[in-house]
């Protein structure tokens, strides 16, 4: 179930004030570890501390990191701070917060008093990669001042671990960030998906906001067995609180698995059959093969008749993101080498304007 191994902190290698960075050593291999300063306090060189080491024994898509779960080094740590609400709950690592709907919260009343999203646009995707390029062109073609991002728990859950999130706070593009479930860090914290959504209109006043797991995804190569189902009741959610729902299918071809070619099964299955209600789909105009693929895909899967489908030139985006493609990953894969993932992504942004 776990794996936990105690070594000495060898090389601190990045640290900022959420999480550092470092190398130990182990039977001669050099291995890279993840400490999150605010759950387990600072280290230093030559600080003996407890990793666990599951996910890289595994060979899991983990960034090959360990990580930190006690500082032995330290003589004690503390940062419980205010709120009761728990995250990671019932584990060795919970953690409470200040969630922003609680009793003892400023904006309590906010919750209560809340009657509309009242057609504010709300991108949902399904993969952390596609938050630079939606987050970029609603930015800069869209010109959204106050772009919020509301990160799920479907993948990592410290939001500290994104680089993404780092890079688009730095440049001004994201104007702020909520976490929700047992996802934490975010500059609000919030429970469940609708308190994020309200949080995110009335306390942070966004006028576009993109709600997307963070980092990692879990897959099974099932029709139901996937964390980005997620993006059906996100979209329902923002139906029931009178949002514009827009959402992002996962489309690539240049993914060696059939399963995700063309229209990924994720989406046929998500967005055509699991979703309730119907959401607003930007899509670009493709040529020759992938065209018919793609609007077979469509039909067959009964997106092209539940869902509110708008064809666009993709000129404009492709010329910002070919600008900005040093910002845009998608598991290994740059801006080149999966053009149509990424300019879907930013193409939903047109959907707010």
């Amino acid at each position: 179930m776990i794996e936990i191994y105690k070594a000495i902190v060898k090389e601190i290698t990045y640290r900022d004030i959420y999480i550092s960075k470092f190398r130990i050593e182990r039977d001669g291999m050099i291995y890279n570890c993840i400490n999150y300063n605010k759950l387990t306090g600072i280290i230093q060189v030559n600080d003996t501390v407890l990793l666990n080491t599951t996910a890289v024994e595994l060979g899991l898509g983990s960034g090959g990191y360990h990580f930190v779960l006690a500082n032995v080094t330290g003589n004690g740590y503390s940062n419980i701070g205010d709120g009761h609400i728990m995250k990671l709950r019932y584990t060795p690592m919970q953690i409470n917060c200040m969630a922003a709907e609680a009793q003892e919260s400023p904006y309590h009343e906010v919750f209560n008093d809340f009657e509309s999203l009242n057609g504010l646009p709300i991108i949902a995707g399904t993969l952390h990669s596609m938050l630079a390029p939606i987050a970029l062109a609603l930015k800069c073609l869209a010109k959204k001042e106050r772009i919020v991002y509301v990160m799920t728990d479907g993948g990592a859950l410290p939001i500290w671990m994104s680089d993404t999130v780092k890079r688009l706070r730095h440049s001004g593009v994201l104007h702020g960030s909520i976490t929700f479930g047992n996802s934490f860090g975010g500059d609000l914290e919030c429970i469940n998906v609708y308190t994020s959504l309200i949080a995110a209109k009335e306390i942070m006043k966004a006028d576009a906001v993109i709600v997307t797991m963070g980092p990692g995804i879990a897959g099974t190569d099932t029709k139901y067995g996937f964390s980005s189902i997620e993006q059906g009741y996100i979209i329902d959610a923002i139906n029931n609180v009178n949002g514009k729902a827009i959402a992002i299918p996962r489309i690539s071809f240049s993914d060696s698995r059939s399963r995700h070619m063309g229209l990924s099964h994720h989406s046929r299955m998500t967005l055509g059959k699991l979703c309730c209600t119907k959401a607003n789909i930007a899509l670009p105009i493709l040529k020759n093969a992938k065209r018919e693929l793609l609007e077979k895909q469509l039909i067959d899967s009964g997106i092209y008749e539940k869902h509110e489908l708008s064809f666009f030139n993709s000129t404009e985006v492709e010329k910002l993101l070919e600008s900005e493609e040093i910002q845009l990953e998608k598991m290994g894969k740059n801006y080149a080498q999966d053009k149509e993932y990424f300019i879907t992504c930013g193409l939903s942004a047109l959907l707010t304007i």
